[in-house]
Parts: structure tokens; sequence; C-alpha cells
């Protein structure tokens, strides 16, 4: 939920062009269901916000997935220790979810390469690059907000698998009240 959850807002600043700025995916910590398609009551809690969960197949996270990712997200600090054993190197870029929501708050705008001024036109050909800056940008404030602190237990999001729809919905909340603020940080929208 949280990779179509973020795409979808991603989309909602930036429209068809989303992917040529950020590029969003995810993968799960254990292989219990590799290529199988989401679970249908997340799908639907997708739905009902307006995300798709179309063409999604569930898949093991690699190494090489987090070699390629300049902000890593894991629902809790038990996948966040499995991604520290598969690259102790990302451990900066690697947050829990309810982690980086948390900190979001403590990040000053301000301090972030501007794209939201008239030359940074996002339209341009250097739009994504300016984005990208922006986000290491962020990356690196969020870490240092953290100040090598763990996560907190109530970081953590529950595993919805299996259980209520509310608790999908409650899931779902948590994700979105994390992806708002930071598209937000990372997109600000122009005066």
């Amino acid at each position: 939920m949280a990779e179509r959850l973020l795409a979808a807002a991603l989309r909602q600043r930036l429209g068809d062009r989303a992917a040529e700025f950020v590029h969003v995916e995810s993968a799960g910590t254990g292989g219990w269901h590799v290529g199988e398609p989401m679970n249908p009551p997340a799908a639907g809690e997708l739905r009902r916000r307006g995300a798709s969960p179309e063409g999604f197949r569930a898949r093991r996270l690699l190494g090489a997935h987090l070699d390629a990712a300049d902000l890593i997200l894991t629902a809790t600090a038990e996948q966040l220790q499995y991604v520290a054993g598969l690259r102790p190197d990302a451990a900066a870029r690697s947050f829990v979810l309810g982690e980086l929501g948390r900190l979001l708050s403590r990040v000053d705008p301000a301090d972030l390469p501007d794209a939201s001024l008239p030359g940074a036109d996002l339209r341009r050909a250097d739009g994504p690059a300016t984005v990208y800056a922006r986000g290491v940008a962020l990356v690196a404030a969020v870490d240092a907000a953290r100040d090598g602190a763990d996560p907190q237990p109530g970081d953590d999001l529950d595993d919805p698998w299996g259980r209520a729809a509310a608790v999908f919905t409650r899931t779902a909340d948590e994700i979105d009240a994390t992806v708002a603020p930071l598209v937000e940080l990372l997109l600000p929208k122009r005066p």
C-alpha cells in the first residue's frame, strides 16, 4: 500500500510525468508471496483512496534494490534491521515509515534546494534533476534530525495481513500521514 499511495500522491502533484521525477517500488523482506498480486483488502483500500493496485506483483527485497534507492522505507524496525544486514552502508537513507513521518517535521524547507521558485520550472528538462537534488538533501536532513537515534516503538506500522478491513484502513491512514508531508517537502506548491 505504501508504494501505491506514495505514487498516487506524486501523480496528484506532478500528473502523468510523476515517474520521470520519482521512481517508487516495493519489495518484501520475506519470500512468502513472491509473484502474487496485492492482497485483496489492501487493493480495495487503495481503490477507495484513488490509487491503483493494478500490475502489482510481490517480490523479495534484494541488495540491488537497496543499491539503487535514494530513500528506503520499511514498515517496521525489524525490517530496518534486515535492510542493515543486507547493506550496512544504506543506514543514512533507511527509515521506518513512521520514523520518517515523525522526523519530517524537524526539517526546515528553507534548508533544501528550492523546487518551487519560478527559476526551478519542473516542466523544463532539468526539472527531474532539481527534484532529485531536493530529495537527496531532504533524506540527509531527516538523517541529521534522527541524530543516530533508533526508531521508536510507535514508528512501526501494524501488519494488516489477514485482519479486518478496519486495520487496512488504519494502516493506509498511517501511510498517508507520512506520504503527504513527504511529498509536500519534496515538491512544494508554488506560491
